[in-house]
């Protein structure tokens, strides 16, 4: 199965979803996405997939989103794309894109949506909270 995980490995959340999906014996194409971020294209196409606005993808805690004034409604999508482009920490992560679909995986477990059912052990995430079932 390919999976693809556009991930920040200094992200908590990003790391639970990596692990969690390797825990299920897949191993995904990772994308460091601050280091070969995707083009406005891409990041357009994925919010698309998920049924989601750009405003659905921002990520407002460790990024510049108040300094650019992003909390401002009126801004257009085009306009939240600049600022992706031109910032890419504002995506938030992890994105997963499996042929089941796109998802910003937040918590981790929501990867679990994307991957077809396979046998499940218990998986510990970083915190130390266990997954002990698929929903």
């Amino acid at each position: 199965m390919d999976i693809i995980i556009y991930h920040n490995p200094a992200c908590g959340t990003s790391r639970n979803t990596l692990e969690l999906i390797r825990h299920l014996g897949f191993e995904p194409h990772v994308i460091e996405y601050l280091k070969t971020p995707p083009s406005r294209t891409l990041v357009a196409s994925l919010v698309a997939r998920m049924g989601i606005g750009v405003r659905g993808i921002l990520r407002e805690k460790g990024t510049p989103y108040s300094d650019l004034g992003l909390d401002d409604q009126s801004l257009s999508d085009e306009a939240l794309l600049d600022a992706i482009e031109a910032h890419p920490i504002l995506m938030n992560r992890p994105v997963v894109v499996t042929a089941q679909g796109v998802k910003l995986c937040r918590p981790s477990e929501a990867v679990l949506d994307l991957l077809p059912p396979t046998a499940f052990s218990p998986f510990t995430k970083e915190d130390g909270e266990v997954v002990r079932a698929r929903p």
